[in-house]
This record gives structure tokens, C-alpha cells and sequence, in this order.
């Protein structure tokens, strides 16, 4: 032991390697770079998984299954509770969020989270709501205003139109299966019914 190594103990920051300083460093000569060829060039830099010019491992392995993660939809999310810190009657949408700081834009469109409790009586304007969030928002007095991407209201009609629910698609493909049962019915001849 001595008094550089009992120092080095306390402090933030490893020393910095001082490379091509003789034979001796441990790094001399080609100062860790190897002999020639591109990496040993100025500027030198490689994408990540580069593999020199073989095969990479990202093409080697084989492709199985599906994920849709290239066509998710991300959100810029905030729990009802930081909402407290707008006046009653305030209009929230996305733009005023982000005007008080309360959030950084990861998205241009806006979900509420039902986490806390919402205190003020607001008009909100986002692209999603959880059912929680609801809940407390119309609780509270408020309203909420679903809105597409591009800003624009969207009505109860519109959503029915363009995303009908399973149970409607259901019954929808059960009539259509009663009626044509009694289609084919009323076309048998009358002679085999009686046989």
C-alpha cells in the first residue's frame, strides 16, 4: 500500500489512461489500437452490431412470431392528481400540460391516469382516459372531451362507427345466421317435409 492508492479510495473519478507514453505504460507504440487497418485510423467508428463484415448475429439467428411494437401507440401520460394544480373551469389538453412543466412530451397524444384525487372541476380535452380517471374527473364536476390525433372532437357516434364493440359484431353474425337458417327453410320443398 501507499499514499496514491489510499488516496485513490475517495475520489469520484478513475485517472485517465495517458496512452502512447512508451513501452513501459502498458500502452505504448500503438497506444491500444492494434497494427493498422481501420480501426487504428482517426475517426474510426463502428455501427452497433458490426461484426467486421461477417454475418452478423442479428441476421444468424432465425425470425419467429409476430410483434406489433413498430405500430403501438405511445402516450404522454399524467395521473389526475397533478391536475390539481390548475383554476376551476380551466381547460387541459396537451399543450397546457406542457405549459405548466408538469410533464415532458413523449408523444402528441395525451392519456390521463386515475391516480390520486382530482380537487378542481376541469374541462379535459385528451386521446384516452382510464376508466378511474372518469370517474374521479366527472366526480369532481368536470367533463371530458375525447379528441383524435389531430385535435378534432370525437362523438359517441363517430366511435360507434368507426370501432363497433365484439358484443354488437356478435349479435350481428348471429342474426345473420338466424335469417339465413330461415331462408333455407322456406326454399326446401314441401314434399320432403312431409317425408
Amino acid at each position: 500500500m501507499d499514499l496514491r492508492t489510499v488516496c485513490a479510495k475517495g475520489t469520484k473519478y478513475k485517472a485517465r489512461h495517458r496512452v502512447g507514453r512508451g513501452p513501459g505504460s502498458g500502452s505504448g507504440k500503438t497506444s491500444g489500437r492494434g497494427h493498422k487497418g481501420r480501426g487504428a485510423r482517426s475517426g474510426a467508428s463502428r455501427r452497433p452490431g458490426y461484426e467486421g463484415g461477417q454475418m452478423p448475429i442479428y441476421r444468424r439467428i432465425p425470425k419467429r412470431g409476430f410483434t406489433n411494437a413498430r405500430f403501438r401507440k405511445v402516450y404522454t401520460t399524467i395521473n389526475v392528481e397533478a391536475l390539481n394544480v390548475f383554476a376551476d373551469g380551466d381547460v387541459v389538453d396537451l399543450e397546457a400540460i406542457l405549459g405548466r412543466g408538469l410533464v415532458s412530451r413523449t408523444s402528441d397524444l395525451l392519456k390521463i391516469l386515475g391516480d390520486g384525487k382530482l380537487e378542481r372541476k376541469l374541462t379535459v380535452r385528451a386521446q384516452k382516459c382510464t376508466g378511474s380517471a372518469v370517474e374521479k374527473i366527472l366526480a369532481a364536476g368536470g367533463e371530458i372531451v375525447t379528441i383524435n390525433a389531430r385535435g378534432k372532437e370525437v362523438t359517441e357516434a363517430d366511435e360507434a362507427d368507426a370501432k363497433p364493440n365484439k358484443k354488437a359484431k356478435a349479435k350481428a353474425r348471429a342474426r345473420a345466421k338466424a335469417e339465413s337458417k330461415s331462408e333455407e327453410s322456406s326454399d326446401a320443398p314441401k314434399g320432403e317435409d312431409e317425408a
